[in-house]
């Protein structure tokens, strides 16, 4: 049974900083996909993020290209997601999900429907 626990979440001025974590555990799998998704008040999900673990391909949607970077530390298996230059439309929980690849090069991309295990979330909010 894969688990992830996201961390990191919290309190941001506008064009500040925040990383969040996502510590998955589980897999039996030798490679893996991990995806950052979020949720405003009064809105869908979507996809942000995501990043293979056999070849660190990644994948960010339109509206954090430039701004937000993911990472990952295999030794760990932990991904993580910078956030800079962040904007009140930040504002979401934000999850962390992940799904077994048979492959070593894979080209996730963050959509909701093609990860299995999900994360609680973590709330970030950007206000001055």
């Amino acid at each position: 049974q894969v688990h992830v626990v996201e961390s990191g979440g919290g309190l941001a001025q506008p064009g500040g900083s925040l990383r969040l974590s996502c510590a998955a555990s589980g897999f039996i799998s030798n490679y893996y996909a991990i995806g950052w998704f979020r949720q405003a008040p009064g809105k869908e999900r979507e996809g942000v993020s995501c990043i293979s673990s056999g070849d660190g391909s990644t994948d960010y949607a339109d509206s954090v290209k430039g701004r937000f970077t993911i990472s990952r530390d295999n030794a760990k298996n932990t991904v993580y997601l910078h956030m800079n230059k962040l904007k009140p439309e930040d504002t979401a929980v934000y999850y962390c999900a992940a799904v077994p690849v048979p492959l070593l090069q894979w080209a996730c991309k963050p959509i909701e429907s093609d990860f299995s295990s999900w994360g609680e979330g973590t709330q970030v909010t950007v206000s001055s």
